[in-house]
C-alpha cells in the first residue's frame, strides 16, 4: 500500500519505520507547518532512529512536505499530539479541497478525547475511518507495539476493519490479534486504560505513604502485589509522581467526560489529586529534615524528564519541585542526561538555576541529592565522590532506585518514597 503519515508522535514515528520496514511505500509529513522535512528526527530511542535511518536509506520511506503529498495514497494517519487538533483539521480540509478519488481509509492515531475522530470525519465523510488509540511507551517504542497481544481498533464499516488487517497483517498476522469496536468506543477505552494505570500508581504511592509511617518498606508489599497472577508487576512503582503530556491530559479528558455525564467520580479525583500530592513529597522531607530552614541551601537534582529516555518535561514533578524549591530561597543545580534544553527554553536564566552538563557538577558543595528521574546513569553512583564533594550527605530517592542499608553505610543520611 501507498501510506501518508502526518505528524510527529512517537507512535506516528513507529508506524512509519515498521509499514516501511514491512514493504508499504510510506510517505512521512512530520511538520506539516514546515516546508523542509529533512530536518533531524531523532528521539531517545536508538533502535527507533536506526529503524527510520534505514528505511530511509531503502527508499521505502519517504520525507515530504505538506505540498508534496501524493494524491494516489491508498491510506493517510494522523499521528498528533492531544493539542495539535487544529493542525490536523486543517489537513483535512486541504486534503477535503484536493481532487482526491475516494473513498480513502483515514486513521485518527491522535488523542483528541472523545467524539474527536467523529468531529474529524465530518471533514472528509465519504472516506473510511479508524481510530488507532496512542499506547507507545516512551524509552520502548517498537516494542511496545509489537508485544501487544490483541491491538484495539475503532471502525465505522466492515470495509474499514478490512483495510485495517491488510495494512497491519505484517505485524499483527493473527485474525485474534484484532479487537474491532465502535471508534467512540475505542477512544473510551483508551481513555479507561490510562486511568487504570493511574489508579495503580497511585494506590501505590498512597500505601507508600502509610507503609513509612509503619516502619514497612513499600518494595516488599510491592513485590508480594507484584507476584499476585491477578495483578502483575506493571504500572507498581511508588515515587515522585507520574507526568507526560498524553498522560496526564487522559486522566483530565476522562475525569471530565464522567463529569459531563451528570456522575461524579471520586475515584478519578483523587487518583490525580494523589499525584499530585506525591510531586510535592521529596520537597516536604527535604523541608522536615532542614526544619523549614532552605534558604541559600544548594540542592543537586539528578533528572528532569518525566521519565527516563526521554527529553518531556510536560507535567513532570520537577516543576513542582523547583518552584517550592525557589519559594524557599534555595539554589538548584540540575543535571539531566536530555532534557536540559527544555528545562531552560521554559525557565531561561536564572541565578537560582545552574544547569549542569555533568552529573557530579551538580553534587559539588550540595545541601542535598534529589533523584527525581531513574536515567540508568544514577543507578550505580560513586558514593565516595559525592561524600567529597558534596557538603551535607544526604539523599532523597524519589525512584527508589538504591539500597537504604547501604547507602546509609556509605555514610549518608537517605530517604526514599515509602522506605523503612
Amino acid at each position: 500500500m501507498n501510506v501518508t503519515i502526518f505528524g510527529d508522535t512517537l507512535q506516528a514515528r513507529v508506524f512509519v519505520g515498521l509499514l516501511a520496514e514491512h514493504g508499504h511505500q510510506v510517505f512521512w509529513c512530520q511538520n506539516p507547518q514546515l516546508e523542509n522535512q529533512a530536518s533531524a528526527y531523532y528521539v531517545q530511542d536508538e533502535s527507533l532512529n536506526h529503524l527510520l535511518e534505514k528505511q530511509l536509506q531503502k527508499g521505502f520511506l519517504k520525507q515530504l512536505s505538506i505540498h508534496k503529498i501524493p494524491t494516489d495514497s491508498d491510506v493517510y494517519i494522523l499521528g498528533f499530539s492531544p493539542s495539535e487538533y487544529d493542525v490536523a483539521a486543517q489537513i483535512l480540509e486541504n486534503l477535503a479541497a484536493t481532487p482526491l478519488p475516494h473513498p480513502k481509509l483515514i486513521i485518527n492515531g491522535s488523542t483528541f478525547g472523545l467524539h474527536g475522530t467523529e468531529k474529524l470525519k465530518q471533514i472528509l465523510p465519504q472516506d473510511h475511518w479508524a481510530y488507532l488509540p496512542d499506547v507507545v511507551q516512551e524509552g520502548n517504542a517498537i516494542q511496545s507495539i509489537l508485544q501487544i497481544k490483541q491491538i484495539v481498533v475503532g471502525v465505522d464499516s466492515d470495509a474499514s476493519a478490512q483495510m485495517i488487517r491488510e495494512l497491519l497483517r505484517p505485524i499483527f498476522y493473527a485474525a485474534h490479534q484484532y479487537l474491532f469496536m465502535p471508534i467512540l468506543d475505542a477512544e473510551f477505552t483508551k481513555l479507561s486504560i490510562s486511568g487504570m494505570l493511574a489508579t495503580r500508581i497511585s494506590y501505590m504511592n498512597d500505601l507508600a505513604l502509610v507503609a513509612e509511617k509503619l516502619g514497612i518498606d513499600i518494595l516488599n508489599v510491592r513485590q508480594g502485589l507484584a507476584a499476585d497472577s491477578r495483578i502483575g508487576a506493571t504500572y507498581l512503582s511508588p515515587g515522585a509522581g507520574f507526568g507526560g503530556e498524553n498522560f496526564s491530559h487522559d486522566i483530565l479528558t476522562l475525569s471530565s467526560t464522567v463529569s459531563e455525564t451528570g456522575m461524579s467520580s471520586r475515584l478519578l479525583t483523587q487518583v490525580y489529586d494523589i499525584n499530585e500530592q506525591q510531586k510535592e513529597i521529596l520537597f516536604r522531607k527535604l523541608w522536615n529534615y532542614y526544619q523549614g530552614n532552605l534558604k541559600h541551601k544548594i540542592i543537586a537534582i539528578w533528572g528532569a524528564s518525566f521519565k527516563e529516555n526521554t527529553s518531556s518535561i510536560q507535567n513532570a514533578p520537577i516543576h513542582v519541585m523547583l518552584e517550592a524549591l525557589w519559594a524557599q530561597g534555595a539554589i538548584v543545580k540540575l543535571h539531566d542526561p536530555e532534557a536540559l534544553h527544555e528545562i531552560y527554553a521554559r525557565y531561561g536564566a536564572r541565578r537560582d538555576l545552574i544547569l549542569c552538563e555533568e552529573q557530579y557538577q551538580a553534587t559539588q558543595d550540595a545541601d542535598a541529592l534529589c533523584l527525581m528521574t531513574a536515567w540508568k546513569q544514577y543507578y550505580s553512583p560513586d558514593f565516595k565522590q559525592l561524600k567529597q564533594l558534596m557538603q551535607h550527605p544526604y539523599v532523597l530517592d524519589g525512584r527508589n532506585i538504591y539500597d537504604p542499608a547501604y547507602v546509609k553505610a556509605q555514610g549518608f543520611a537517605y530517604a526514599g518514597v515509602g522506605r523503612a
